[in-house]
């Protein structure tokens, strides 16, 4: 895990700017000054602030002074980027967003089968997600030096934007009507999952195009994210591999 821990630490990790991806402060810690200039700080820049019992701050490193950055490992890339970079000349776009997905090695194995799908990036929010830590690029297997990833603050603003840009948005539930070799794939796409814990959420659900699921024959009732990416992915692949024919 890359961090600062202490007052200075992560005051001069703010001002560097580096990819920061969240502040954990001790409870009853911003009652003084300095904390709550930092975390003033932090939020400013859309830096996700978590209150935690000091226990916790302890099993990252004793050195505290009750507040850690938790860095990333890799910079994030912006949401126009990705999207300049679907939507070039002569090019189908392939994108996937993924909603609260909090496992890092959930996100790390879609960043390896997105990369291999050929897909032009993936788009996560700020909070309650994982992010592009060192535990995510051993996941990855190499994938997270290809993928670019943007975080944003607010999932559905940003699938707005997607969608602005003429690309569809398909998300993936457990009770859709179609099935997803059934639906047309073959189109400017945004594939979407959700979390381990809720799916895809009503307000992500809402902001969807289309619904599709994929059938599942035996007794377990859903499939990890990252399988679920694989399935989703490389059925958009095969389509517009069949079309190109």
């Amino acid at each position: 895990m890359n961090y600062a821990a202490g007052r200075n630490a992560v005051n001069e990790a703010l001002k560097a700017g580096h990819a920061i991806e969240k502040i954990l402060v001790a409870k009853g810690s911003l009652r003084g000054e300095t904390f709550r200039r930092l975390v003033e700080q932090a939020r400013q820049t859309g830096t996700y602030v978590q209150e935690t019992d000091r226990a916790k701050l302890d099993e990252i490193t004793s050195r505290h002074q009750g507040i850690i950055a938790i860095l990333a490992a890799w910079e994030y890339t912006e949401l126009e980027d990705i999207l300049a970079r679907a939507n070039r000349d002569g090019h189908q776009p392939l994108l996937v967003i993924l909603n609260e997905v909090n496992d890092p090695g959930n996100l790390g194995a879609v960043m390896r089968s997105a990369e291999a799908a050929g897909a032009d990036g993936i788009i996560i929010p700020k909070r309650r997600s994982a992010g592009l830590t060192a535990a995510v690029a051993r996941s990855s297997a190499g994938a997270i030096e290809y993928m670019p990833v943007a975080r944003v603050g607010n999932l559905v603003s940003a699938m707005r934007r997607i969608k602005e840009t003429g690309i569809w948005i398909a998300g993936a539930e457990a009770d859709a009507s179609s099935l997803y070799y059934e639906a047309d794939l073959n189109i400017p796409l945004a594939l979407t999952l959700g979390g381990e814990s809720r799916g895809l959420g009503r307000l992500v659900r809402q902001e969807c195009d289309l619904l599709v699921r994929i059938p599942l024959l035996g007794r377990i009732s859903s499939l990890n994210v990252s399988a679920a990416a694989a399935v989703l992915l490389f059925e958009a692949v095969r389509q517009r591999s069949s079309m190109r024919k």
